[in-house]
């Protein structure tokens, strides 16, 4: 199953609706969503702090920002070949 990493932090509307639109796409597409709070570790943060909600796909990342689903959705389905 594709994994699907959504890099977040507490208190983000932008990181909120991702995670909506996320769920969403998991009605469609099938993939293993996980979520981790970048404030949790050091590197993250220093990495994501300024780009967040950033969502990868098996550990590349794809999109951040106001997340384009179609984007996302396009790399699950090549991942999946």
């Amino acid at each position: 199953m594709v994994l699907v990493t959504l890099y977040t932090k507490e208190n983000c509307p932008l990181c909120d609706e991702a995670k909506e639109l996320l769920q969403a796409l998991r009605m469609e597409e099938d993939f293993e969503l996980e979520e981790v709070d970048i404030y949790q570790d050091d590197q993250l943060l220093e990495e994501y702090q300024l780009m967040i909600p950033v969502v990868a796909v098996e550990g590349q990342d794809v999109d951040y920002g106001q997340i384009n689903l179609s984007l996302v959705e396009e790399k699950i389905k090549s991942k999946r070949k």
